[in-house]
């Protein structure tokens, strides 16, 4: 009993020594908003020595009298939520069709998608640009350039996995519920996106990562200081002139992480519980 008990002692200890090593950088990050510029790069402890809360203070601030913290993380959510709802129905629909249905042309087209993966990102920034400014839509109040995308599938990565996970749901479960008289959208709806839910919510938060941190894309379309989202507002709050004030930098990063952290914990708990009720049994 003594040596169970030592062995479990042994690898939780290990498993916490692990997890405050992973977690240090965050606790250090937040540590660090509460000191000034000199300390932050004389002082490695998580205590500050001497706290302060000008960087609170100045996280918080207006930059030119456009643009704040709140106003920014308004911005940002203002497109990155239907972003992320575009995207989930985009992705979900195409994913749908390659899974599930034959049609002229199926492979060729199956081999283009796959093969926009080893497509670099930044080859496209200029014919996107030129597209998006002859519509007229740069610096657009309603963010089209960043939005209209999501709805055309645009997340390729997300295809594919979801291609892959319908491709493990048997077929029989659409067979059946075509005999009780559901047609394809009723058999996505009601017995395909029920057992695809943890996978959906991956995706979403996937999605919400990528468009929070985007810089490119804002940088790109938002030209009006007082439509900048988070990403650019970070860039900002850097002043390169006066040198930069990282505890207000820092400051802004924890305030910018703090709705997808949240996100993230209320998705794993709900995917967690998903799994566990709608495992899929034969």
């Amino acid at each position: 009993m003594r040596a169970k008990q030592r062995n479990k002692l042994l690898r939780y200890g290990l498993l916490i020594a692990g997890a405050f090593v992973m977690i240090y950088p965050l606790l250090w990050l937040i540590s660090a908003t509460f000191r000034s510029n000199s300390e932050i790069f004389s002082h490695s402890g998580l205590i500050p020595l001497e706290p302060t809360l000008e960087g609170w203070r100045r996280a918080f601030a207006a930059y030119g009298g456009q643009i704040d913290l709140l106003r920014a993380m308004g911005n940002t959510y203002l497109y990155v939520v239907p972003k992320v709802l575009l995207t989930l129905i985009s992705v979900t629909l195409t994913a749908y069709g390659f899974a599930r249905f034959s049609f002229a042309g199926k492979k060729l087209w199956l081999m283009l998608l796959y093969s926009t993966l080893f497509l670099p990102r930044t080859v496209l920034y200029v014919p996107q640009f030129v597209l998006f400014d002859r519509l007229g839509w740069v610096d657009s109040p309603f963010y089209l350039p960043l939005i209209v995308p999501a709805a055309l599938a645009g997340e390729t990565a997300l295809v594919v996995m979801l291609i892959r996970f319908f491709h493990s749901i048997p077929k029989v479960y659409d067979e059946a519920a075509r005999l009780d008289g559901c047609h394809s959208l009723q058999v996505l709806w009601y017995v395909l996106l029920p057992m695809l839910r943890p996978v959906l919510m991956t995706c979403g938060v996937l999605q919400l990562l990528w468009s929070v941190n985007d810089y490119m894309g804002p940088l790109l379309y938002v030209k009006t200081p007082a439509r900048y989202p988070l990403s650019v507002f970070v860039k900002l709050s850097m002043d390169a002139d006066s040198g930069f004030a990282w505890n207000r930098v820092l400051a802004v990063c924890c305030v910018a992480m703090l709705p997808q952290i949240l996100v993230y914990f209320l998705v794993q708990r709900r995917s967690e519980d998903t799994i566990a009720a709608g495992g899929i049994k034969m």
